[in-house]
């Protein structure tokens, strides 16, 4: 099956954080979509290889990004609430029109798992 895709312009790039011991690494790309009469804003998380790879975007690029759903389930003890989180990490992004940058520039050659596997319980970025 193919992965999905989500087309946006960048709103925002935030900065790389590292997390845990092991220097789990995530950087968030907010996309915002014109919906008719109100914007969508679409948060992206990339991981380990990609936050590098985010460094070839700019705010206003329009940008096509190929994702996987990612959800996990945290709870602190068995007496408390259980929460759930999801999240959509980009495993890559294709380039539709900005800043003169390379068109059509790809961000791949990492796989999200890695990083997933590399990061402990203590690690957890929320």
């Amino acid at each position: 099956m193919k992965d999905p895709t989500v087309r946006g312009v960048v709103h925002l790039i935030e900065e790389t954080k590292t997390f845990g011991q092991k220097g789990f690494r995530k950087r968030l790309v907010v996309l915002q979509q014109e919906k008719g009469s109100f914007t969508n804003y679409i948060p992206v998380e990339f991981v380990k290889d990609g936050c590098d790879a985010v460094d070839d975007l700019g705010v206003g690029d329009e940008i096509e990004v190929t994702y996987r759903l990612s959800g996990r389930r945290w709870q602190r003890d068995e007496a408390s609430e259980a929460k759930y989180f999801l999240s959509a990490e980009g495993l890559s992004f294709r380039r539709l029109s900005g800043s003169g940058r390379d068109e059509g520039g790809r961000s791949e050659g990492f796989d999200p798992n890695d990083a997933f596997a590399e990061a402990g319980d203590d690690d957890v970025p929320f």
